[in-house]
């Protein structure tokens, strides 16, 4: 069942320790926003806000280093399924625009939750079955019955805004996801939500919630896109039906 659960929490503090070097060890800046104790992980818009003031500040002069720290900070949440990817979404928007910040996040997001993959792969498999034992059969069974089509199954459930991405990607290996075919569903199916979101950052001083980005009618369309990806899947099942009646 892989390696001990105890190989966890040591990569979780030496991945902590790594962040919170970066964090604390900016080259020196004079700027209007240079208040190193505005740099943590933010949990509303005003501190979102703050953190983005800061970095920008710093971007122009050093570019590498802010790139460095984004990246290191977005895979830390994504591999230990920490809560909050959507303001690191919204704060790449704010700091690399539309298009590099929609790029950057759809291969961050894929990568760190392959790394949460890997993880529980390797030391987390009795542990998840132990503790989520009927999640884990519900997911199985959907698997399942969806092995005709599994990355459009998959892609759906990306895609809709009410699944347990960090149950998923925790879960995936027990599963028997294909690593690769994971990793393409959550690179094309996280790409609506993130954009949403980096269009959003770039107007970052206008929003006070996120109730103004995700409302009723986003939600709605994002739900939409996800109905629309099962189609494929149903149409490849339906033709697998057809040909094991003709055998």
């Amino acid at each position: 069942m892989g390696g001990s659960v105890l190989f966890i929490p040591g990569f979780f503090a030496l991945a902590s320790l790594g962040v919170y070097t970066l964090s604390v060890n900016f080259p020196e800046h004079t700027g209007v926003h240079s208040n190193s104790s505005d740099l943590k992980f933010p949990t509303n818009m005003d501190e979102l806000q703050r953190v983005a003031n800061f970095l920008h500040d710093y971007k122009n002069d050093h570019f590498n280093y802010v790139m460095v720290l984004f990246t290191s900070a977005y895979l830390y949440k994504q591999t230990f399924a920490i809560p909050g990817s959507v303001f690191m979404n919204l704060l790449a928007g704010a700091l690399y625009g539309p298009w590099v910040g929609f790029i950057l996040c759809c291969f961050l997001i894929s990568c760190g939750s392959s790394f949460c993959y890997l993880l529980s792969d390797f030391f987390g498999k009795k542990y998840i079955i132990q503790y989520f034992p009927q999640k884990v059969k519900y997911f199985q069974t959907l698997i399942e019955e969806n092995l005709d089509s599994l990355f459009f199954f998959l892609l759906f459930l990306r895609l809709f805004p009410m699944s347990p991405n960090w149950f998923m990607n925790m879960a995936s290996p027990i599963v028997n996801i294909p690593l690769d075919i994971f990793f393409l569903s959550i690179l094309v199916g996280s790409m609506p939500y993130i954009f949403i979101c980096v269009q959003t950052g770039c107007v970052l001083s206008q929003i006070r919630s996120l109730d103004e980005i995700f409302t009723l009618w986003t939600m709605a369309k994002l739900c939409g896109i996800a109905i629309v990806a099962l189609l494929p899947g149903f149409l490849i099942k339906k033709h697998c039906a057809k040909q094991k009646k003709k055998e």
